[in-house]
């Protein structure tokens, strides 16, 4: 079973979490995308697809249709919903039938994702309407594949991780910085499915981490992901979810408060965390 669980990148003067009616958040369900208020009320379906990213300022979502062409094949294309009218633009210019993770920068103006025109997965940007799709980090058949892109908060350049290292990437595809991600969080490690996402400061980055360690569940095979905090000035990590919960993907963002889906070891529960404190409420 699987709850809403959000963390909150607070300020220092951040005391309480006032939920507006007038902010969403998307989140996936049965290969389906839908948008609830921050409390997780009035959730409603608008649109078929898989991988929902909401808009900064809580107007449209990003997301992956998913259309199957054959038993064993299936099209994946990048598309954007309005939130108020349900309409949904599918971004058919872009030139490979395998899209991935949509990411908006902090205007709102260009998507970051991943995508696959031939044998290796390009990093891709494109306008918010559809138009200007670009390869900002081509491919290479002697490169590992750089999964689970975000935006920097300056938008001028991404993070995104193969596996074993994290990097951020310049618009120019140079390297600007690299962590081994076993030294970031020992024992721990990403999958392909990993994700990144940066606080609305830019100054962490929040990171689903694969944990090597022993879980008493009985529920579970592998190891179980946990939530950490990566701080790019100190270079230190802080772990946010206890063990034997079990953190699920992130599926969108306010400006102070990250939400995920998560199952803890007993029961269901929401919960926040402040970052500055690092206490939980």
């Amino acid at each position: 079973m699987r709850k809403l669980i959000s963390f909150a990148f607070a300020f220092a003067s951040f005391s309480a979490i006032a939920f507006t009616a007038d902010r969403h958040i998307a989140f996936e369900r049965n290969n389906a995308v839908y948008i609830a208020n921050l409390d997780g009320t009035d959730e409603k379906k608008i649109a078929d697809g898989i991988f929902p990213a909401i808009s900064p300022d809580g107007t449209r979502v990003a997301f992956n249709t998913v259309e199957k062409t054959s038993e064993t094949t299936y099209v994946r294309h990048m598309a954007v919903a309005d939130v108020a009218t349900g309409k949904v633009n599918l971004f058919k210019d872009v030139p490979s039938e395998n899209s991935y993770y949509p990411s908006w920068t902090a205007d709102g103006k260009q998507i970051l994702f991943t995508t696959r025109p031939h044998e290796v997965w390009d990093l891709a940007a494109v306008n918010s309407d559809g138009t200007n799709f670009h390869v900002l980090k081509p491919g290479a058949q002697n490169e590992v594949t750089c999964y689970s892109p975000v935006w920097a908060h300056d938008g001028q350049s991404v993070f995104c991780q193969d596996m074993t290292n994290i990097y951020q990437i310049g618009l120019d595809s140079a390297v600007r910085a690299q962590w081994k991600i076993s030294k970031i969080v020992p024992k721990g490690d990403m999958s392909g499915d990993g994700r990144i996402d940066v606080s609305p400061d830019g100054k962490r980055l929040l990171l689903s981490i694969d944990m090597g360690e022993e879980s008493s569940r009985k529920d579970w095979d592998g190891p179980l992901p946990a939530l950490w905090a990566f701080d790019l000035q100190s270079q230190k990590a802080t772990r946010l979810t206890p063990k034997n919960s079990s953190v699920g993907t992130a599926f969108g963002s306010t400006t102070t408060i990250f939400f995920f889906s998560a199952a803890r070891l007993e029961k269901r529960t929401t919960r926040f965390i402040e970052c500055p404190s690092m206490e939980k409420i």
